[in-house]
């Protein structure tokens, strides 16, 4: 595709219809946007120590978690491990 100047998308945004014209500029919005980083990019540019500290954290949330939903856990976790349609 050749190079597309400013003066060219400018004459077609010219010849757009009021109507069109949020739909266009929503459009270029989202184009010049600056793009966000993944998750796993802005974790991978933190330093050795923010990283292990934010693991940290969210592994004492897990543990919490889990200590707060054993009950329940080993409740649904019980039972027959029997196909019922076998029994049949």
């Amino acid at each position: 595709m050749k190079t597309v100047t400013h003066a060219q998308v400018q004459q077609l945004v010219a010849k757009l219809p009021e109507s069109k014209l949020p739909s266009a500029y929503r459009l270029l919005c989202a184009l010049t946007a600056p793009e966000k980083q993944s998750v796993q990019v802005e974790f991978m540019s933190l330093s050795v120590e923010e990283r292990r500290q934010l693991l940290f954290e969210q592994a004492e949330q897990m543990k919490s978690h889990y200590e707060q939903t054993a009950d329940e856990r080993t409740e649904w976790q019980a039972g027959d491990f029997t196909d019922e349609s076998e029994t049949r």
